[in-house]
């Protein structure tokens, strides 16, 4: 039994050492950007507008960044049947994602970089035709961009990413969504 302990604690430090060697740094921020929704289904629908996001993660060695992001976008748009007037309608979304990107430095104060998300998105769909329909769905999907370092402890990142959706009512499915942001965060 001891020895089990003593190997156990032994494993713990190994393993755990290069983890308290690494450089981490800390970060909070928050951003705004254009958001695209691509609906498909037997009407056309296309939601757009701002999005808004806030954000907070660490850099792992100047090179990995990890990152949990709140974004909500709000929009009236029209969608149309087939020979018929268009129909008013409110799209709201609430998106709630991990990340994982890889940096690359090009220069001294620019990073490049691409990286993978997911998470949850509750859309929510409502108009006159056929009343409020909402759901909670998977998402997952890609970012790249750039991200420059201002001052020691202030950066901003232009942003592209595409996020693959699973929001689907009756024959209306939220095929994917298309974001491009720029965010401002603070490095403790």
């Amino acid at each position: 039994m001891k020895k089990s302990i003593l190997s156990t604690l032994v494993l713990a430090g190994i393993v755990s050492a290069p983890a308290m060697a690494t450089n981490v740094e800390t970060f909070m921020g928050g951003g705004v950007g254009y958001q695209l929704d691509n609906f498909k289904g037997s009407h056309k629908m296309h939601s757009e507008d701002a999005s808004y996001q806030i954000r907070g993660g660490i850099i792992v060695d100047d090179t990995h960044r990890l990152m949990a992001t709140y974004g909500y976008k709000k929009d009236k748009f029209n969608f149309y049947d087939a020979g018929a007037d268009g129909v008013k309608a409110k799209h709201k979304q609430d998106l709630y994602l991990a990340s994982y990107d890889y940096l690359v430095p090009v220069g001294a104060n620019v990073n490049l970089f691409a990286g993978a998300s997911m998470g949850a998105a509750h859309n929510k769909v409502t108009h006159q035709e056929g009343g409020k329909k909402s759901s909670t769905d998977f998402v997952w999907g890609g970012q790249l961009g750039a991200m420059v370092q201002l001052t020691d402890n202030i950066s901003t990142d232009l942003t592209y990413r595409y996020l693959d959706q699973n929001y689907k009512v009756a024959d209306t499915r939220l095929k994917g969504t298309e974001q491009v942001m720029w965010t401002v965060d603070y490095k403790f």
